[in-house]
């Protein structure tokens, strides 16, 4: 199991992460969420050791980093955003070389090259040069990097950002399958509705916190099933919020001139009156979105703000 515990880390005067905490179980994929410069690569860089924690603890099956960090990046993998490939050797030089480095030799390293170009299906081009791959088959390769020495945690850092639908597939197929062997896996990215498919269990997080977890289910139980009002124009946040004010069936999520995040409520047809009731009132709306209570919906109810933002 990963156990993180009160993990914090400060730029000057900047807190990236403070004090956040979460377990992840064997078997289990954990998504983390969150808008750019919400902690999420401070967090990541924490538990693969890259980044020296100001406080806090990281164990991986009773293992901590911080008094062990030999034994604990034994059981680590990591599947950086950026690609750490040589494009002049081929893939099955490229694995040769990081699987040595993981301390597999002679025949394990062999079979454990064929296994994961094969999970990966990249056998038939394992002797190509990695510069004449396509995005998508230097990302498959690099999860195969990752996890060759069969880590019992492997971090991906957004596996599938920049390549086409069927590589995507491909990959998270693959990361299924890792999981049903018992990897604990550590997942970000910026595709909502990939993490809503993949993941066990979902951490959103913010300003260095995370502001909830839980499956998507119980996320959903947590803010309520209140749909998500978006509007965007010329107004200014006062005018919007002596609108809503004496609402009951209206929450503030955000608020600034331009634009707004509003909660409402769940019963039937209160979107479309607190709508209409806006726009009677004159306000100068140019753009409007209505999220149903899903992923999205959850994630604006929480941070106010698109993922992306």
């Amino acid at each position: 199991m990963l156990v993180v515990e009160s993990l914090s880390r400060s730029f000057g005067s900047l807190k990236a992460v403070d004090e956040i905490g979460f377990q992840v179980k064997p078997g289990e994929i954990y998504g983390l969420l969150g808008p750019n410069g919400a902690g999420k690569t401070t967090t990541i860089s924490c538990v693969c050791g890259l980044l020296r924690p100001d406080r806090g603890t990281i164990e991986l099956d009773g293992v901590a980093l911080e008094s062990d960090p030999i034994a604990f990046k034994r059981r680590l993998g990591v599947v950086p955003q950026e690609t750490a490939l040589y494009g002049d050797l081929s893939a099955r030089e490229n694995l040769h070389f990081w699987g040595g480095l993981a301390g597999l030799t002679g025949g394990a390293l062999r079979d454990r090259t064929t296994a994961v170009l094969e999970a990966v299906g990249l056998t038939e081009r394992a002797g190509d040069a990695v510069r004449k791959y396509s995005g998508g088959m230097k990302r498959r390769l690099n999860l195969a990097i990752g996890m060759i020495h069969e880590p019992k945690l492997l971090l991906l850092d957004e596996p599938t950002v920049g390549i086409d639908i069927q590589a995507r597939l491909n990959i998270l197929d693959v990361v299924r399958e890792v999981v049903r062997a018992g990897t604990i896996v550590l997942y970000t990215t910026h595709y909502l509705e990939e993490a809503q498919e993949l993941c066990d269990r979902i951490g959103i997080m913010d300003h260095g916190r995370i502001l909830a977890e839980g499956s998507l289910t119980e996320l959903k139980r947590m803010v309520g099933e209140g749909e998500i009002l978006t509007l965007k124009g010329r107004f200014e946040p006062g005018e919007l919020q002596s609108i809503v004010a004496e609402d009951e069936h209206v929450r503030v999520v955000s608020l600034e001139e331009g634009q707004a995040v509003l909660d409402v409520g769940k019963g039937q047809g209160e979107v479309t009156g607190v709508l209409g009731r806006i726009l009677r009132k004159g306000l100068a709306v140019d753009d409007i979105s209505i999220q149903q209570p899903n992923l999205q919906g959850v994630f604006l109810k929480l941070t106010g703000r698109e993922l992306r933002d």
